[in-house]
Formats: C-alpha cells, structure tokens, sequence
C-alpha cells in the first residue's frame, strides 16, 4: 500500500498522478481519492470542533450546577439541549466517517506501487528497455526441435495424463524429468545457500491476510485458487507465504539484511494469454519454483535488487544459456513493484525469448500492507523495511531451456553434459 503521507502536500499528490498516469490508470481514481480525503479531513476537523464545543459546554454545565443562584440554574436546560444536538451530530459524523474510512480504505487497496524514477514508461513487453545480453545464441549443426516434442518424442514428459487428471495446462513427469527436477532443486537452493540464503519449508496453503500483505488481495482474487470455505489460497509463489513470515512483527536493526528461499510449487488459476504456449512447460496451472525473498533497509534496496538479479544470473550461467536482463516498463510492472527486471533466455527450439525469472523491489508497499518493521537507531523509532523477491528459478521453464539447449542429432539430451554442470 503507498504511503498516505503523500496525500497531506502537493509534491505527494503530484508524485501519485503521475505514477498513477504512467501505469495507465483511470484518473477517476486519483480523483476519487483526493476527495474521500478532503470528505475525511472535513468530517473530522468538524467533530473535532463539535467535540470541543461539546466540552466547553458541559463544563459550563457543570459550573451553573454547583452555583447557588435560581437565575443561573434556570440556564442549565436550554445547554443541555444544545449538548444533547451536538451528541447527535457527531454521532452522525462518526458514522459517516466509519463509511468514507472504508471506502478510502478499500480504493487505496486498489492503488499500485508508487513507480521507480527509472522504470520505462510503456505500454507493454514491447516497450520494456534490455539492459544487457548474455552469451551467444547457440548454433546447430541439425534442425532443432521445441521442447515439448522432444519430451513427447522421449516419453519425458505425460502430457495427456496430466490433462486426463486435472485439464489443460498440467503435465506429468515421468522418471528422467523427474529426478531432473530434483537434482536441479537441490542445486539451485546450494547454490543460493552460498550466496547467504536460509532455507524455509513454508505452508502451501495461506491466509487471506497473506495474500493481502504481497498485494494478491483484493485486486487479483480471481487469478488464484481460493478455497472459500477454509478461508485459505494455494500459493502462487512462495513469495507469499515467506514474505508473511514477519508480519506484524518488528525487526531490530542489526538483524538487517535477512535473506529467505523455500521450494515450492506455485499454483495460478491464469496461465497467460489465451492461445499462447498452450503446449509445453511454460504457461501451466502448476509448477515447481525456487523462490528469494529479501527483508532490508529502505537505503540499501536499490542495490540489493541488482545483487538479487546478479545471484539468479549466475544460474542461467552455469548453465552456458544465453539470456538477457530487460527493465519492465511502466505498465508491464507488476501491481505491487516499484522496479522490476526480467531475465529472458533464448529457446532455439521456439526461436524465442522466455522469462525464466522476475526481480522486483517492492520498497515498503508489501511491508506497510503487512506491518513489518524494523528498529531504526539513528532515528529512535520503527519503521518499514523494504521487502524484495525473485524466482530463482522456475524449475519447469529451466527445464524447458535445457531439453532445448541440450538436444543432440539423433533426437536425445546430453543427459550427461547437463548433470556435469551442477558439479
């Protein structure tokens, strides 16, 4: 959630519009938001003054009582009935209050992060700005395939079964993708153990409250699997449950910064765009995911954004895959981040790019809807920790990338170059 203190001067206001604008939000919403605010201040000025007039009187009230003369206590009623009208008034008010303070409430759930000054403005993936490539393309001397025909070629990957059991969009490993994954699952949480990420085995199941702290809740509901009755979501990520851990909770400062992972699988009720990638490992409902949450100070999260996309980088490299860094534009930024990169790696099977992974630096939006602090000593007082998160990776599309990178002539994988790797 912003910050309300931007609503109290004009460069605040300026600020919101603007960002507001860059996203390509209605302006009706930063109107609406302005003049619920002005309705708040109003109302609350006005009981304010209600409620010290209503003192003032009763302490005049007060002060006739204990007098003895007959012509001061003949007074009395006519100010009761003034006291008994403002009662009534600022009875009224709180209640008119109660209804503006939840819909000023509810519209500021609505309202995205507040944009990076150097986020790209845009209007979609086209507009995102490549920061850098890494590595060559890779060449072959045979006709490469996608990956999804090899894995059906190979008898990896039970297609079939998966729609047969759960729809379209869910798959089957079978015994080789399988211990693959596992292996790769292993890797990836050592190798970021290296980098000082601590290991979580986290809950697939959270909260409403959960969803709400990471910015799930209540714009997107419809994009996860709810179960209504329980009052409990499956995880899109793990992002939401290990970002949760320290809600309402206050960190001290030495504490500072603290470097999560868990494995997880991910669930998404919205697998993409309809008619696109709906063969293969990319777009699905279900899929296993190496996640990195970071809990820092708010002066040191632009540079742990870049160490956090550095650390995911080092596994596309180990991995000898070719990819590039795209900065997401302005309205391809996610509804909750401030600045957000993209790794793409190169499919030569599909002659495309593909997100492998999202790095994004939330600031203090996910920390101020989910309370989480820090002691600030310099200060002497709590305040927000800037929370940041990034795949690393989404085993299925590393997967796909590798069935595609490390093909050979005669139609199989390099199984043995691909596990030298994670030596």
């Amino acid at each position: 959630m912003i910050d309300p203190v931007l609503l109290k001067n004009e460069e605040g206001l300026a600020l919101l519009k603007k960002s507001l604008a860059r996203r390509g939000e209605k302006e009706s919403i930063f109107l609406e938001i302005i003049e619920l605010n002005k309705k708040r201040r109003e109302l609350m000025i006005s009981s304010e003054n209600l409620q010290n007039q209503r003192n003032s009187l009763s302490k005049e009230i007060g002060q006739l009582q204990s007098a003895s003369r007959d012509s001061d206590k003949n007074k009395i009623e006519p100010i009761k009935e003034n006291v008994r009208v403002i009662g009534d008034t600022l009875k009224q008010q709180k209640e008119d209050l109660a209804k503006i303070d939840a819909d000023f409430e509810n519209i500021m759930h609505l309202v995205p992060n507040i944009l990076a000054e150097d986020v790209p403005d845009g209007k979609s993936e086209e507009d995102n700005k490549m920061v850098s490539e890494s590595g060559p393309r890779p060449e072959f001397s045979f006709d490469v395939k996608p990956h999804y025909e090899i894995a059906e070629n190979l008898d990896l990957v039970d297609f079939k079964r998966g729609v047969k059991l759960s729809g379209s969009r869910f798959y089957v490993y079978n015994e080789e993708i399988s211990k693959l994954e596992r292996k790769l699952t292993d890797f990836l949480l050592t190798t970021h153990e290296k980098k000082g990420y601590k290991e979580r085995t986290v809950p697939y199941l959270v909260a409403n409250t959960a969803m709400f702290g990471t910015g799930q809740f209540p714009k997107f509901e419809g994009e996860y699997y709810r179960m209504d009755a329980d009052g409990l979501n499956l995880i899109p990520t793990a992002e939401v449950p290990l970002t949760n851990l320290f809600s309402d909770e206050i960190f001290s400062e030495d504490q500072l910064p603290v470097y999560l992972m868990s494995s997880t699988p991910c669930f998404r009720r919205e697998a993409g765009s309809a008619g696109k990638d709906t063969r293969g490992l990319i777009r699905v409902h279900q899929f296993q995911k190496v996640e990195l949450v970071k809990f820092v100070s708010p002066e040191s999260s632009s540079e742990e954004l870049e160490k956090l996309t550095g650390d995911v980088e080092d596994i596309l490299k180990k991995f000898n895959l070719c990819y590039r860094k795209v900065l997401l534009c302005s309205m391809d930024t996610s509804f909750s981040s401030a600045k957000t990169y993209d790794l793409e790696v190169w499919l030569p099977g599909l002659q495309r790019w593909m997100e492998i992974s999202s790095c994004s630096n939330f600031r203090d939006f996910q920390a101020r809807r989910a309370k989480i602090r820090y002691k600030n000593t310099s200060r002497a007082k709590n305040e927000l920790v800037h929370t940041l998160n990034g795949s690393g990776v989404a085993l299925g599309r590393l997967i796909a990338a590798l069935l595609e990178y490390y093909q050979t002539a005669d139609g199989h994988i390099d199984w043995q170059k691909i596990y030298s790797l994670m030596k």
